[in-house]
């Protein structure tokens, strides 16, 4: 029997970190399907997903929103009528670009998506209660490095 050549550490230590992030992204994805349900019966994963990036950076634009989605002008128009439908989210013209509207959301969309989020809240903080705060800190600093869009590479 021949002896595989070692193993370097960064390879095994690089795969335990994909395999822990393929558990945090299907821990997400059932996530997002849940608070989607949450803030109204039959809201698809996407248009949750939009509407959480609509309070985050609102106001906010359409184009700005496919720009950061890397969606179609389209389909997010039609994601923000169903918004606007549902009561979560108001537009009112852009007044430095009257050919577009500026989208925001409203006190009932905020309230609802408080609601839809705290379990999710609490158990990340029971998850964490264990931790010192400078390893939670530090935690966080390292997955905005890990998803820091400057230092991807240009297409």
């Amino acid at each position: 029997m021949t002896d595989a050549p070692d193993e370097d550490p960064r390879d095994e230590a690089m795969r335990a970190v994909e395999a822990g992030l393929s558990g945090i992204f299907a821990q997400y994805r059932r996530l997002i399907r849940r608070n989607a349900e949450a803030m109204h019966p039959g809201m698809l994963p996407g248009t949750y997903k939009l509407f959480t990036v609509i309070v985050r950076q609102a106001p906010v634009t359409a184009s700005e929103l496919g720009e950061w989605l890397e969606m179609d002008k389209s389909q997010i128009s039609r994601l923000v009528k169903e918004l606007e439908e549902l009561g979560l989210v108001s537009r009112r013209p852009d007044e430095t670009d009257r050919r577009s509207y500026v989208i925001e959301p409203t006190e009932e969309g905020r309230e609802r998506l408080e609601l839809a989020r705290t379990p999710q809240e609490a158990t990340l903080r029971d998850r964490l209660s264990a931790w010192e705060v400078d390893d939670v800190r530090r935690l966080g600093e390292l997955l905005h490095a890990l998803t820091d869009h400057r230092a991807e590479p240009a297409d």
